[in-house]
């Protein structure tokens, strides 16, 4: 049984950590605390390895108002931080490594512009540069979730073949926040057809969703990006990366 890296997740629109239902940031959520410095330091001090960022107001809208605080929670904190939402080009992409952050998720750019995405892929490589693709129902979805491609999984990740790529993040939309459990059929059909390494992302609401990822078989998953549950306590958090990081049954 393979561990599995548990990468707590640090929403931001309008400056505030937000909680994502659905695929939906809802503003101000003062039960998690909205500030996304002050959140980065509190998962590093429960002993995160990594964190995941999304920037909302980059993927909705093109803003980057919240990257002086990206970049503040990249100074804060020793771990790596992951970030996605709004990357247009190349040049957005080196404003976003240049705050600091280890690596970039990218989806819809590779839907829309791929020859722009491969210039971003070969400027960075491979382990600093993944896709992501987020679904809802049978359908890729792009710009912050909200508009579909009109593609199935596997038209989308026909846009991944023969792409240098170590990675692919995969997000069940309907699932996100929900705390009803991972889509595994998902993930696993992206490994198929991919062979890369999968982080899971949707659907986590506590210990047995984190053992039933972890006892999944042909699925690669290696990680997993969780938020709601470990903001609402679903598991004690001082516990989780010591149980998650080794094998359990």
């Amino acid at each position: 049984m393979s561990k599995i890296l548990v990468i707590p997740s640090i929403d931001i629109q309008n400056g505030h950590t937000v909680r994502v239902v659905q695929g939906i940031p809802e503003l101000n959520c003062k039960e998690y605390g909205n500030d996304p410095v002050e959140m980065a330091m509190i998962w590093r001090t429960e002993n995160a390895k990594c964190l995941h960022v999304v920037d909302f107001d980059s993927a909705i809208s093109h803003s980057h108002s919240n990257f002086p605080i990206i970049e503040e929670m990249c100074a804060s904190v020793v771990i790596p931080i992951q970030m996605g939402g709004g990357i247009h080009n190349l040049d957005d992409a080196k404003a976003a490594f240049g705050l600091g952050i280890f690596r970039l998720i990218i989806g819809s750019l590779l839907f829309e512009n791929k020859r722009e995405f491969m210039k971003i892929l070969e400027h960075f490589g491979p382990l600093k540069v993944i896709p992501a693709i987020d679904v809802v129902g049978e359908q890729v979805v792009i710009h912050g979730r909200r508009d579909p491609t009109g593609q199935s999984v596997l038209e989308y990740i026909k846009n991944l073949n023969s792409v240098e790529l170590t990675r692919i993040v995969v997000t069940d939309v309907l699932r996100n926040g929900m705390l009803e459990g991972p889509n595994l059929q998902l993930s696993k059909k992206v490994f198929e057809q991919t062979g890369l390494k999968i982080t899971h992302s949707g659907g986590i609401g506590g210990f047995s969703d984190l053992r039933e990822l972890k006892n999944s078989e042909g699925c690669g998953i290696d990680s997993v990006i969780i938020g709601r549950a470990l903001y609402e306590n679903k598991f004690p958090c001082q516990k989780i990366w010591r149980v998650a990081e080794k094998d359990f049954v």
